[in-house]
């Protein structure tokens, strides 16, 4: 079956960085779009970055723009999301998600089980 295991979440002040991962199996990952969303406590999810099978595209929401980057490893079934200039306001579970249209939609077929990510102030 289809598995999506995120990793990399953690515990860190403002200002610094993480790097999360998310590695799939049990899919063609190349033929998929890939996302990363978060939801804090009370909020709704919110994807926060997506990319494209090959890569050529992404997205960000305007509150990472600028300080989260995405990107992927087909060779090794990977998306990263690489989080720079963390502000309290990050604090979330982070989710991946893959998606076989050629962009992430609202309801990607597939979801990770999260991974937190805490920003001490």
């Amino acid at each position: 079956q289809v598995q999506l295991v995120e990793s990399g979440g953690g515990l860190v002040q403002a200002g610094g960085s993480l790097r999360l991962s998310c590695a799939a199996s049990g899919l063609t990952f190349s033929s998929y779009a890939m996302g990363w969303a978060r939801q804090a406590p009370g909020k709704e999810r919110e994807f926060v970055a997506t990319i494209t099978w090959n890569g050529g595209t992404t997205y960000y929401a305007n509150s990472v723009k600028g300080r989260f980057t995405i990107s992927r490893d087909n060779a090794k079934n990977t998306v990263y999301l690489h989080l720079n200039s963390l502000k309290p306001e990050d604090t979330a579970v982070y989710y991946c998600a893959a998606d076989h249209r050629s962009y992430v939609t609202t309801r990607p077929d597939y979801w990770g089980q999260g991974t937190q990510v805490t920003v001490s102030s």
